[in-house]
């Protein structure tokens, strides 16, 4: 049994923390932010019809777009409320409440992907010791020629060090890494990492 993760226990601790967090989001987007550039990120990656793992999906901005773009999504995320979200808000894909450190897939939903797509600070709510599971399962995911693609910003207890050793350590490569998911160059002193990883 691995330990919660930072968003489990501040969700136990506060139970209106996900209707919140739906509630921002909904405004930006009514907002005419863009929330949707990762999303595209992947969409660019891969070929039509490409099966895409969104890991840590919460309420399924990214995945419905990804599905819209005509690809076969499933969306992770331990969250109940941002799954139901993401069933009323973004329908089509495929949704599943899991821990990313042990989930199982509905057996008519792709089981390996072209792409998985971890946006949204998500390695940064992980324990420390979930981390590497968590990217060991990214790998064991992956489909022949398959990569993943990781932000998270500077300043959430996961240094970049680590996590590149952590990368290594889990059965991935670093393939390109940048700073920005519109892909500006990565810094020793960058304040966000994007990071596309194949398997090793």
């Amino acid at each position: 049994m691995f330990p919660r993760s930072q968003w489990a226990e501040i969700v136990a601790r506060d139970p209106g923390h996900s209707q919140r967090y739906i509630d921002r989001f909904a405004m930006l987007a009514a907002q005419g932010q863009d929330l949707v550039g990762e999303a595209r990120l992947v969409d660019a990656m891969v070929g039509r019809g490409a099966a895409v793992l969104d890991a840590g999906c919460g309420p399924g901005r990214h995945s419905g777009y990804l599905h819209r773009a005509g690809h076969r999504v499933v969306g992770v995320d331990l969250d109940p409320a941002l799954i139901a979200e993401a069933e009323r808000a973004e329908p089509g894909p495929t949704y599943v409440v899991g821990d990313l450190t042990s989930y199982e897939l509905p057996s008519d939903a792709p089981q390996r992907f072209d792409a998985i797509l971890c946006a949204g600070n998500v390695l940064g709510f992980l324990h420390p010791d979930t981390r590497r599971p968590v990217l060991a399962g990214f790998a064991a995911r992956l489909a022949e020629g398959g990569r993943a693609v990781v932000g998270f910003g500077a300043g959430r207890g996961y240094a970049f060090d680590d996590f590149f050793t952590d990368v290594e350590a889990s059965g991935l490569v670093r393939e390109q890494t940048f700073s920005t998911w519109d892909l500006r160059p990565f810094a020793p002193d960058a304040g966000f990492v994007v990071a596309v990883l194949g398997r090793a």
